[in-house]
């Protein structure tokens, strides 16, 4: 399948008063077409700012570099405004994480749906008021056409959160990036809102980047999923390989987190992962997990490269393949 996303060592650097800040440490990943991509990690491991590198939204002071960065064979990082403009919104479109803040409270709904697709493309106020109309009603949005004339505040989160899904399709994009778009939303319209991406996903072959904390989403949406600690990717690889054979302990300590129906007895203990995330100022050696990990030994002050554990299945750690084999099986069991 094509490419849609291409990306080689991704880094982000902002000077903060304490020094260098590095959120972003060298990602390397591929998007294909109709493909969804999962990243997933603790809050403060830097999934968000990837994406925001990846449309350009961060602000003048950061510092965004790569070997490759393309989307659709182009070169973002040498875009001008112009072009980025072109592009976010219209072949590359963002679900963000919360939709009372996405949306602008002082412009009604149907402003804000049809501005999006008039902006990009060259139709006339009732072809955009007739896309909008198709999309709300995809998106599951009774009485669609009634809709136009209410403001956010007159809408519930999930209703608000269909009403930016369905104006990030108002282009028709090839790819959609969806910053935890189920974290403001009680578990039923949760279970909604995924199904309903999945269902837009097929009608549109569209490739999604889904960034998220849940494990529960990454198993009913990843293609490929990709576990991220400390501005840096730790393990990658299908979501079967990635669920069934866990290699890398980060990914263990956050799967033994996640009760498991008719294996997790009621009123045990679920795992936890001690500590906390490291500070990302100045220059970092070694694997950053090792303060964490019950498995650290002095090799993990080395600087640890992803290495290729099977078939597109990759980690980030320096303990033999015998050692991980066990620890996974243990991890599973």
């Amino acid at each position: 399948m094509t490419n849609i996303v291409e990306v080689e060592n991704l880094r982000v650097k902002i000077p903060v008063s304490a020094g260098m800040l590095n959120p972003v440490r060298g990602l390397t990943f591929e998007i294909k077409k109709g493909e969804t991509l999962c990243v997933v990690g603790e809050s403060g491991s830097g999934k968000s700012l990837s994406a925001f590198s990846l449309m350009k939204l961060l602000p003048k002071i950061a510092d965004i570099s790569a070997d490759k960065m393309q989307f659709m064979g182009r070169d973002i990082l040498k875009m001008s405004p112009s072009e980025l403009q072109n592009m976010r919104g219209n072949r590359m479109a963002m679900i963000f994480q919360e939709p009372m803040t996405a949306l602008n409270p002082s412009y009604t709904i149907g402003n804000q749906l049809v501005e999006v697709l008039r902006r990009h493309q060259n139709v006339s106020v009732k072809e955009a008021t007739e896309r909008a109309i198709y999309l709300l009603e995809k998106v599951g949005i009774t009485a669609a056409a009634s809709r136009l004339s209410q403001y956010p505040h007159q809408l519930s989160g999930g209703l608000r959160q269909r009403v930016v899904i369905a104006m990030a399709l108002m282009c028709g994009p090839d790819l959609i990036i969806a910053d935890e778009p189920t974290t403001a939303l009680d578990v039923t319209i949760q279970a909604q809102i995924l199904h309903l991406l999945k269902e837009l996903q097929e009608e549109f072959e569209m490739a999604i980047l889904l960034i998220t904390h849940d494990l529960g989403v990454v198993a009913r949406m990843a293609d490929r999923v990709a576990v991220m600690y400390a501005g840096e990717f730790v393990e990658t690889g299908t979501a079967e390989q990635v669920f069934k054979q866990p290699v890398h302990p980060y990914t263990q300590g956050l799967l033994s987190c996640i009760p498991v129906p008719g294996k997790t007895a009621r009123g045990s203990r679920l795992g936890s992962i001690p500590g906390i995330v490291p500070s990302l100022i100045g220059d970092m050696r070694g694997c950053a997990f090792r303060s964490r990990c019950p498995h650290a030994n002095g090799a993990c002050h080395n600087n640890v490269p992803l290495e290729k554990w099977s078939d597109d299945h990759f980690k980030r750690c320096v303990l033999d393949d015998t050692a991980l084999t066990s620890i996974a099986k243990e991890a599973i069991a």
